[in-house]
């Protein structure tokens, strides 16, 4: 058995689907900060069978975004004081900017200088997403 103690600062990303941690560890850049990070792959969970866990001993700002679109389903807890002081679920972001890519190769965003894309949700079942320029449909 593993022993990890409970965090006194930070943020807790909680129900991540199994083998989606590193995506979400490096996503976010918890790869570049000065803070104590814990991530736990395959973690035994009574509700997902197994799940992954990441830990922040810091209050960074977090990209929701970039969470929802890998797994909408995590929950985060926010700890201040030892003690959970907000806890929330993510859904599918309606809207995501600079994130993803267009998959049609004549789409304008690939031929120009565009910082940010707008994608927009088209349909949540199957996570497809809508570009702004040509409406072709990406996917997650």
């Amino acid at each position: 058995m593993i022993y990890v103690d409970s965090l006194n600062e930070g943020i807790v990303i909680d129900h991540i689907r199994a083998g989606a941690g590193f995506d979400i560890f490096f996503q976010l850049g918890l790869d570049k900060i000065d803070s104590v990070v814990l991530l736990m792959r395959n973690v035994p969970s009574e509700k997902m069978g197994r799940k992954d866990l990441i830990k922040v001993e810091s209050n960074f700002e977090l990209n929701l975004d970039i969470l929802g679109l890998i797994d909408p389903n995590v929950t985060i807890n926010i700890i201040q004081d030892g003690k959970i002081m907000k806890k929330f679920k993510l859904e599918l972001p309606a809207a995501v900017s600079g994130i993803l890519k267009c998959k049609n190769p004549r789409c304008i965003s690939h031929r120009e200088e565009i910082a940010d894309s707008m994608f927009y949700l088209y349909d949540e079942q199957k996570r497809y997403y809508k570009c702004e320029y040509c409406d072709s449909v990406t996917w997650l």
